[in-house]
């Protein structure tokens, strides 16, 4: 049997009740081998309030709330019952799994994947900034922190030497 992520729909506003709901329903009905994780997934939103930033989190998918699981007649019928829940996203009555990419995409946009960016830089080596506030400067590698899928470089700008820390894919080697 294989594990796969569904789309569950929800009364809307109500994605972190069912997600909370769903979480408590795992150990009382001793599912916790068949359901894993459930997200609700959400971005930063930058504000300005007061001519003041404020980040905020957003619901990406309103309505909606993902789970990763077994999909059996246990599994679903927990799931399917869970107070707020309205069905699982599907052809009829069948619950349709998200594709592998669909799930990397999703879970990289919360900073929750588990696909690193396989890409490795060098010590001291010359990149080309590609997104960010940076974009089109060049920097320099001075830390590399492949966990994160991050590196920190200098740049050099208005003059002076900074040190940025930048997301593997926001650079990219020149040559």
């Amino acid at each position: 049997m294989e594990k796969n992520w569904y789309v569950i729909h929800t009364y809307s506003g109500y994605e972190n009740k069912v997600k909370a709901n769903l979480e408590k329903r795992l150990e009382s009905m001793n599912v916790e081998d068949k359901i894993f994780r459930i997200l609700v997934p959400m971005e930063d939103e930058i504000e300005f309030k007061d001519g003041k930033r404020k980040i905020t989190k957003r619901k990406v998918f309103p309505g909606y709330v993902l789970v990763e699981m077994f999909m059996t007649d246990e599994s679903w019928y927990v799931v399917r019952n869970t107070p707020g829940v309205t069905g699982f996203v599907g052809t009829g009555s069948k619950p349709v799994p998200l594709k592998e990419d669909e799930v990397q995409a999703i879970l990289k946009h919360m900073g929750l994947d588990e696909a690193r960016p396989r890409q490795m830089y060098e010590l001291g080596e010359n990149v080309r900034i590609i997104g960010g506030p940076f974009t089109a400067l060049d920097a320099i590698i001075q830390e590399i922190h492949p966990e994160k899928g991050k590196v920190k470089a200098l740049i050099t700008m208005f003059g002076r030497e900074t040190m940025v820390e930048l997301d593997y894919l926001q650079v990219e080697k020149l040559g």
